[in-house]
């Protein structure tokens, strides 16, 4: 069983920035996929950014040039720097792995809210 522990969210003026981190922890399988998805309330729930064990990445539109994802494959942590944060950023961030397996698990969750 993987287990995912995310920390980084919090309150942030409009451009400012956050990081957030994803630990996985319990895994013996490997990891293919890693990435951020968020929900805003009366949203679904959206790709932000993921990268796979090879380093390639996909970022919504929304974010780009933005927002940057990166890993630390011999750990299994992933980050997500977001910098010029918007208003409309503010939501649920959650960390989202998929297995060598394609098994998947997702995180607990960390707020990020945008405000002045």
């Amino acid at each position: 069983q993987v287990q995912l522990v995310e920390s980084g969210g919090g309150l942030v003026q409009p451009g400012g920035s956050l990081r957030l981190s994803c630990a996985a922890s319990g895994t013996t399988i490997g990891i293919y996929v890693m990435g951020w998805y968020r929900q805003a309330p009366g949203k679904q729930r959206e790709l932000v950014a993921s990268i796979t064990s090879g380093g390639q990445t996909n970022y919504a539109d929304s974010v780009k040039g933005r927002f940057t994802i990166s890993r630390d494959s011999a750990v299994n942590t992933v980050s997500l720097q977001m910098n010029s944060l918007k208003p409309e950023d503010t939501a649920v961030y959650y960390c989202k792995v998929v297995s060598n397996y394609r098994a998947t698990y997702w995180g607990q969750g960390t707020q990020v809210t945008v405000s002045s």
